[in-house]
């Protein structure tokens, strides 16, 4: 997994201009990159802002960036899971029974590296559709949760859950307004999307 320093830095941004990737704007075919590179090209190519993380220190730096960078402090945020609470306490951001939430903050199933997208279930999003949750999301994910294609996904929700299978299963995968009609998108709203990698392989 080191091409991530060799890409990026070492926790640094690679979102926006500030750190392009070697194949930002280079039509690379997605059968000579890696699954990691694969996931990554296609993520950033669906308009989603991704930072590196070597530890929980530097997601927990990446995090205090994002919300300085949003004027974030002191909002309501929408989050369902106690692991992450932390992460709102310590930035005093509200979190119980939020009813303007200008983000959600959640981990997720997994990452679809041939989509560039992000899978999710009730335990994460509880019942919401995509398009009820808030405009603005903050992702917490690692490394060992990037997966080919949609189907490895689903049969890894069904290997960790066993007989607890949650529901409310889907993606979001379009993380900015399309330049131009795209019926591809069509019934999707475009989500502004932060990714903080953890590195655990």
């Amino acid at each position: 997994m080191n091409f991530f320093k060799k890409i990026f830095g070492s926790g640094e941004s690679a979102s926006d201009e500030e750190h392009e990737s070697e194949y930002a704007g280079t039509p690379v075919p997605n059968s000579h990159l890696s699954l990691d590179e694969q996931f990554i090209f296609n993520f950033k190519k669906n308009g989603g802002k991704f930072l590196y993380c070597e530890n929980t220190q530097e997601v927990a730096e990446q995090f205090e960036n994002i919300l300085e960078e949003n004027d974030w402090f002191e909002n309501e945020v929408l989050c369902y899971e106690s692991a992450l609470f932390h992460l709102l306490e310590e930035n005093k951001l509200f979190y119980i029974a939020p009813s303007h939430p200008k983000f959600l903050l959640a981990s997720c199933e997994n990452l679809i590296a041939d989509e560039g997208s992000i899978l999710f279930s009730s335990k994460q999003i509880r019942q919401n559709k995509p398009n009820d949750l808030p405009a603005n999301i903050v992702i917490i994910a690692t490394t060992s949760q990037i997966l080919p294609m949609k189907s490895d996904g689903l049969s890894a929700i069904k290997r960790k859950y066993d007989r607890d299978i949650p529901t409310n299963i889907t993606t979001i995968k379009y993380f900015e307004k399309a330049k131009e009609e795209d019926f591809t998108q069509y019934g999707s709203v475009a989500k502004n999307l932060y990714l903080l990698l953890l590195e655990d392989l």
